[in-house]
């Protein structure tokens, strides 16, 4: 192969471990930050103020990240960081506060230290941000060469999250395996890069079916058990690793297309991303006419609650046309190896409604 790949594998550093929060101020300090800006949403302070630290060194500038990851609101805390002459972030929260800081860090090259409140995404491990407009509807994804300084998992945190959000953490997870195996199976061979990422993506896959359904178990009684921890570093760790090792390789393929189209529909940004990812995977499938795999998927999305038909997104067949047209202009979708029309694609979502 004789092709350019960047390897983006890690964090500087990754802790996960009860009680990691503690050490917070310790870390800090080590990097020499003395003023910081703490980005945070409104549920995710209400869980994380129970466990983080008091810092008696650093300076903190606590803020609300505006509810959504935009260009206006990076500009918006890089104008902020400058004024105050911070010179770091800690982002506290799920995906969304997460990407805020990392895209805001890296426009102005400080560190940014993550501590995710939800193993929803993968987006605590990884140095990319998802950038929305005001009504929700995707419309980049910027790649750092900035790593995260810091990822510090605190399972007892993420314990106190709710239920549907690890559910949809599990669906967008999931496709890490279904977008990325059909891609690099088309290789005659791969580079060590790439084999790494099909491995972390067939490990995400085989834990999540074998682990999921006890985590949520666990998550629901308050248990620190060791299923729980495995989903949690499934979502965050393993899942950051496709796409890290395997850069195009192991990107968002088929299912984020249909996510990324769903946008488009309004009334779907009531619906969690890692929700409507899963619902994306089948509809890659069925596109791929791999429907014994479908088979096999729906009792495992019907036991933890994973949506498999359109109504279920409040989808109807009204927007079936809009959804094709966007996925199917989406060039992603067509590194699926094999012919994508935006007939298959609304017929595979049709498809999905009579099983």
């Amino acid at each position: 192969m004789n092709e350019t790949m960047i390897v983006r594998g890690a964090p500087q550093e990754y802790i996960c471990h009860a009680g990691a929060w503690n050490q917070l101020e310790e870390h800090l300090l080590k990097r020499k930050l003395k003023k910081v800006l703490i980005l945070h949403g409104e549920k995710s302070w209400q869980v994380a103020r129970e466990f983080f630290p008091e810092l008696k060194e650093v300076g903190c500038h606590f803020k609300h990240y505006k509810n959504e990851c935009t260009f206006e609101n990076i500009s918006y805390f890089v104008e902020f960081i400058k004024e105050n002459d911070l010179d770091g972030i800690i982002a506290i929260g799920g995906g969304k506060v997460l990407d805020l800081g990392k895209a805001v860090a890296a426009d102005i090259l400080i560190p940014v230290i993550c501590l995710p409140t939800l193993a929803s995404t993968c987006a605590a491990y990884t140095p990319l941000s998802v950038i929305y407009n005001n009504e929700g509807a995707m419309v980049d994804m910027l790649f750092f060469s900035q790593s995260i300084s810091l990822t510090l998992v605190d399972p007892e945190v993420i314990l106190n999250s709710p239920k549907e959000l690890l559910v949809a953490g599990i669906g967008d997870t999931l496709a890490k395996w279904y977008e990325s195996n059909p891609v690099i199976s088309e290789l005659s061979t791969y580079s060590a890069e790439i084999a790494v990422a099909k491995f972390a993506a067939k490990e995400c896959r085989d834990n999540l079916l074998m682990c999921s359904k006890q985590a949520l178990i666990d998550l629901e009684n308050k248990e620190l058990t060791e299923d729980f921890i495995k989903i949690v570093e499934t979502n965050i760790l393993l899942a950051g690793m496709v796409g890290g090792f395997g850069d195009k390789y192991g990107r968002t393929f088929g299912a984020h297309s249909i996510h990324d189209a769903m946008t488009y529909i309004p009334k779907t940004k009531n619906y969690l991303h890692g929700n409507k990812v899963a619902y994306g995977i089948l509809v890659q499938l069925i596109i791929e006419e791999k429907l014994s795999e479908v088979s096999e998927l729906i009792p495992f999305y019907q036991e933890i609650g994973l949506p498999y038909q359109f109504s279920s997104l409040a989808i109807t067949r009204d927007d079936l046309d809009t959804i094709a047209k966007k996925a199917n202009e989406d060039p992603l979708m067509h590194l699926l190896p094999c012919q994508v029309t935006k007939e298959k694609i609304k017929q595979a979502m049709l498809t999905l409604e009579t099983i």
